[in-house]
Order: C-alpha cells, then sequence, then structure tokens
C-alpha cells in the first residue's frame, strides 16, 4: 500500500475505507473485508455512529493493530476545549484505542469560531500528550483555515474534503499545498450518491459515459475496483 508523509512525518495510507452512511449493523463486516482486502487505513467519525463496530473489527482483525492507522472526527456539538478532550475520551473508548492515528475537526462552525479555535487547541494538547500521531480539520475553505492558523500553533496535517471531479475546489486545494497541508478526499468517485444536477437531472456517476463513450462502469464492478488496492 502506498504511503504519504504527513507534514509531522507521520506515515498515512493513501487509500483508505470511509464508513460514512454504513449502517452500524454492516460496519463491522465492511471494516473487517477491507482489512482482509489490503486496506490499513479506515476512516470514521463520531457523527457516523459507527465508531464501536469498526473497532471491533480491528479488534478481531488479524492484522496487528500497529499497521491499521485509524482516522475520527470530532463533531461540532463537542466543540470547545474540554468539551474537545472529552470527545477524544468517547471515540477512543468507542474504537477501543489508546491513540487515534489521525484526529480531526468534521466542519468549521462560522456562527462560533472561538469555539472551533477552542476544540482546534483541545487537538493541539492531544497531540502533545501522544494521545493522536497527527491532527487536522475536514470541510474547512480557505477563510477558515485563514483564521486557524492564525489563532494556533500546530498546522494541521490534513484537510478532508469533497474532492472529485464535479467538485475540484482549486482555490483550497492551493492554499493546503502552500502552506504544506495534506489534501484528503471524501467521496473520491463523484459526490456521496449522485452528482451532477437536481430533482430528475440527478443520476449516479457510476453510470456516467467516458470521453471514448463507454459507460464507466457499473456499480458492482465499481466496489471490486474500490476493494482492490
Amino acid at each position: 500500500m502506498q504511503t504519504l508523509t504527513l507534514n509531522n512525518g507521520v506515515e498515512m495510507p493513501a487509500l483508505g475505507l470511509g464508513v460514512f452512511q454504513t449502517p452500524p449493523e454492516e460496519t463491522r463486516a465492511a471494516v473487517t473485508a477491507a482489512l482482509e482486502l489490503g486496506y490499513r487505513h479506515i476512516d470514521t467519525a463520531a457523527a457516523y455512529g459507527n465508531e464501536r463496530e469498526v473497532g471491533r473489527a480491528i479488534r478481531e482483525s488479524a492484522v496487528p493493530r500497529e499497521e491499521i492507522f485509524v482516522e475520527t472526527k470530532i463533531w461540532i456539538s463537542d466543540y470547545g476545549y474540554d468539551e474537545t478532550l472529552h470527545g477524544f475520551d468517547k471515540s477512543a473508548a468507542k474504537l477501543g484505542v489508546d491513540r487515534i492515528d489521525l484526529l480531526i475537526l468534521h466542519q468549521a462552525l462560522p456562527s462560533d469560531f472561538d469555539k472551533t479555535l477552542a476544540a482546534y487547541r483541545a487537538l493541539e494538547t492531544l497531540l502533545a500528550d501522544g494521545k493522536v500521531r497527527a491532527i487536522g480539520v475536514s470541510n474547512f475553505m480557505v477563510d477558515h483555515l485563514t483564521a486557524l492558523l492564525d489563532a494556533t500553533t500546530v498546522v494541521p496535517a490534513v484537510n478532508q474534503l469533497e474532492i472529485h471531479p464535479y467538485f475540484q475546489q482549486r482555490a483550497v486545494l492551493d492554499f493546503d499545498d502552500w502552506h504544506h497541508i495534506l489534501n484528503q478526499a471524501w467521496s473520491p468517485i463523484g459526490g456521496i450518491t449522485f452528482y451532477p444536477g437536481y430533482g430528475e437531472n440527478r443520476r449516479s456517476v457510476l453510470e456516467e459515459q467516458t470521453s471514448d463513450g463507454y459507460r464507466a462502469m457499473d456499480q458492482r464492478e465499481a466496489l471490486k475496483v474500490l476493494l482492490t488496492p
């Protein structure tokens, strides 16, 4: 598995399994299958409601814990310094781990950005204490990142964004590159479910035509590709 080096020297597998919208009752089997196929990076979040099942699959796997890169996210209801420290405790307990490899803020909270900053300062404390290996953010735009960098010490290791051919977010990508923040794509094949268009015009990206006229692939073929490192 190819790895990427974060700005603090931590190695992160380039390809990960995300469990957004994966029901808890299906999550354990999905993570188990991914690990058996060679995945070594699992991405979850407090808001997904399936951290416990991710942790169980990791514990039951034959893959040593130190070979699995675990990433999760603090939700906005746990923003604030003490609240975020508690949020870490809750996620670590559900995952059944002592240390989380990458802990990030799920999104900016523009209506109370001071709480966002306090939450990130808590991440800095967790990093200094060795409870996480790297910290970062998700869905932060240039103005959010600028304000964050002005008020904190540790440059985020990653910014997890929706990035795919239909939604490239060039301004944010360029800003992240300039500041050595790794751009981490969620939904990289083209949107959570359908993209682009609205209403009756919305269509599955997996049904898109390629430039030479061939349909990209059916859903089962696509899943085989995504589950094969």
